[in-house]
């Protein structure tokens, strides 16, 4: 299975450096963001996916539904695709950053997960969909952390890959398993 893999857009939340892990908290997309899925849109326009998933923020659902503007797909919306739940919803990301510095894998914020519990998460969602559509092409839009957590379960060295940054409508394409 071939996927294709987006971070959102910029969104409001992102110009405010502000933690929006709560997806019953809307934070959309900015008129940058909107325009950075337009330009990701014309550079997937000719790939044929075959399904498309998105996590349950607006952000990332608006930024699918323009990424998907050239093709016949609606994206299915799975959890497991979230943001890393850090339970700081509104909060600086400098407290998150600052909390999780010192074991960015291991350490787990009194209300949220740990990167390895995200890890986890993620790759269940990958395991499934494989299973489901083992040659499919797939767009996957999500956020930043369970990109890298992705990226990081293909890792041998999860210790740096879990620090990698992932810009704004940036994609990576991986094959799984």
């Amino acid at each position: 299975m071939r996927l294709i893999l987006f971070r959102h857009g910029e969104s409001k939340g992102n110009v405010k450096h502000e933690i929006n892990d709560d997806p019953q908290r809307i934070v959309a997309l900015t008129a940058r963001g909107r325009a950075q899925a337009s330009v990701a849109a014309e550079r997937i326009r000719n790939v044929s996916f075959t399904h498309a998933y998105v996590s349950q923020f607006h952000r990332a659902q608006q930024t699918a539904s323009i990424l998907l503007q050239h093709h016949a797909l609606t994206a299915s919306i799975d959890a497991r695709l979230n943001e890393r739940i850090s339970g700081m919803d509104g909060q600086h990301v400098d407290l998150f950053n600052d909390l999780v510095s010192a074991d960015y894998l291991h350490t787990k914020p009194p209300k949220g997960e740990s990167f390895i519990e995200q890890m986890v998460r993620v790759r269940s969602f990958f395991d499934e969909v494989a299973q489901r559509h083992p040659d499919g092409i797939l767009l996957v839009v999500s956020h930043e952390n369970p990109i890298i957590a992705a990226l990081t379960l293909r890792s041998v060295t999860p210790e740096k890959a879990c620090l990698q940054k992932l810009d704004n409508c940036e994609s990576v394409e991986l094959v799984w398993p």
